[in-house]
């Protein structure tokens, strides 16, 4: 079972809304649970009013449905439910349904580490109705968060250019299941190293930390502290040097650096983790410098994000190594993704699929009837558009991506460009058939596929916004069905 994951002793499934048993129950009662229909989730607007976003989760979503079922003590938990009449709120009969239950859908998605937009399908569930509904809330809760987090990771790496990158945030994480899947969704994102030492062991993440302020403080003098730290863990050493005075406090460090050396070991390095930090770093880099300790790196921490690693290079910050808690493993600036699952097909008595949408005056939130697949097209050089078409009609040659929010924006690709659809086969009528690579792999392919996209997505300020939209046909069949919908057809 996903680590993610509370140990209940059962199968995972009660990880979802009571709205979602109370449809399945309505869907077994009238006879519908076993009519095909597709769900698909994706989000409406990027996050960090960002130009894109990373695509993870689908490795917790994997272990999820792997591992879904209905224990015997969840249906007795079920049964303990009551309606606003007092009587029980499920027929056991039901609750025996769901025990018995197996997936059985086929699941496509997006491989983690991929570059994504508004409007994409992330995942799609095609199966059974009431199964592809009760797995609704866990697909969200695993894909919205770790999302919402690689994509700041990335972010913040963006803004680091190349240097470390830390994740420092496991005490400000939101539980310790948010902690885990934040950990792990940072390093996908490009973070080097976390402190989170579960996460190191569940994940392989490389695990970095030395000492705090309350190792300073234990002592009479900072001096000694560092002293007996060299003398215990003379192969870690990065000295926290702002418990006091803080360039006191690198000159403190200097003296026990050349002690290490004549142990045979070094300085690795010294942490700034308050003040004017870009001013602190310089006088610190000469420090160091002057002493010939020119290898020696300078970690910066105290709630840093891409924005202010940004200005400090700006301001000619000489930090190496950033360490990045709160902003990151919270989402400080915009904590959730904002995913959402939608039915696009049901298939009828008449064997063919019946295309739904839903409404809304909102166009943002007018859904995609269908089952889609998203065509990356490419130059030479770089991703140049993503085209939604629907599978059941196919693609033509021609493509002509059209913006869901403004028809009149539209994208030409010629017959030949080279493409790549990005949604695979995940599961097969429940049998998994897709492995998951190892996380280092994944966190490759988020650094290959940035180098990819245009300079101008990469903005922190206004983004530039990368071609999207649904293929012509499909944008023209939504356009009648919105019609027809609205009794103006």
């Amino acid at each position: 079972m996903n680590a993610m994951l509370p140990n209940h002793g059962g199968g995972g499934a009660l990880l979802t809304d009571l709205y979602q048993l109370t449809m399945a129950y309505g869907y077994w009662k009238s006879g519908k649970a076993e009519q095909p229909a597709v769900f698909e989730l994706l989000f409406r607007k990027p996050p960090f009013q960002c130009g894109f976003t990373i695509a993870a989760g689908l490795a917790p979503v994997i272990d999820f449905l792997g591992a879904f079922r209905f224990t015997a003590d969840d249906a007795a938990f079920l049964a303990t439910l009551r309606g606003y009449d007092n009587q029980p709120l499920f027929d056991g009969r039901f609750l025996d349904y769901l025990q018995n239950l197996r997936f059985t859908c086929d699941v496509h998605a997006i491989p983690e580490g991929t570059v994504v937009f508004p409007q994409e399908p992330l995942l799609r569930v095609q199966g059974p109705i009431l199964q592809g509904q009760v797995i609704e809330t866990a697909m969200l809760n695993l894909i919205n968060f770790q999302s919402l987090v690689a994509t700041k990771a990335a972010r913040v790496c963006l803004a680091a250019q190349g240097e470390p990158v830390l994740e420092f945030g496991l005490r400000r994480a939101q539980g310790v299941d948010g902690a885990l899947a934040a950990s792990r969704a940072a390093h996908l994102g490009g973070c080097d190293a976390t402190s989170n030492v579960l996460a190191a062991k569940l994940y392989g993440i490389p695990v970095r930390g030395t000492h705090a302020h309350s190792w300073v403080m234990s002592f009479e003098d900072e001096r000694e502290a560092f002293r007996a730290y060299a003398e215990a863990m003379p192969n870690n050493c990065i000295f926290l040097v702002d418990t006091y005075d803080t360039l006191e406090g690198v000159r403190r460090a200097v003296e026990v650096g050349r002690h290490l050396r004549e142990q045979g070991q070094d300085l690795a390095g010294i942490r700034l983790d308050s003040g004017d930090l870009a001013w602190l770093s310089i006088e610190a880099r000469k420090i160091l410098d002057a002493a010939g300790f020119k290898q020696t790196a300078i970690v910066a921490t105290n709630d840093l994000d891409e924005h202010i690693i940004a200005s400090l290079k700006d301001q000619g910050a000489t930090i190496n190594v950033w360490g990045v808690g709160t902003k990151l493993v919270t989402a400080y600036d915009q904590p959730a993704l904002g995913g959402v699952y939608k039915m696009g097909a049901i298939r009828g008595q008449d064997g063919h699929w019946h295309y739904r949408l839903k409404l809304s005056e909102q166009t943002a939130k007018i859904s995609n009837p269908g089952i889609h697949q998203v065509r990356r097209f490419r130059s030479e050089k770089e991703f140049i558009a993503d085209g939604i078409y629907d599978v059941e009609r196919g693609a033509p040659a021609e493509f002509t991506v059209v913006d869901p929010l403004d028809p009149t924006r539209r994208k030409h690709i010629a017959s030949g460009t080279a493409f790549e659809d990005l949604l695979v086969p995940i599961f097969k009528h429940g049998r998994q058939v897709y492995q998951s690579p190892p996380l280092a792999e994944i966190r490759q392919r988020v650094q290959s596929q940035l180098a990819r996209f245009h300079s101008g997505i990469k903005r922190f300020v206004n983004p530039h916004q990368y071609p999207v939209g649904l293929e012509l046909g499909l944008h023209e069949l939504k356009t009648e069905l919105v019609l027809q919908a609205r009794g103006e057809k």
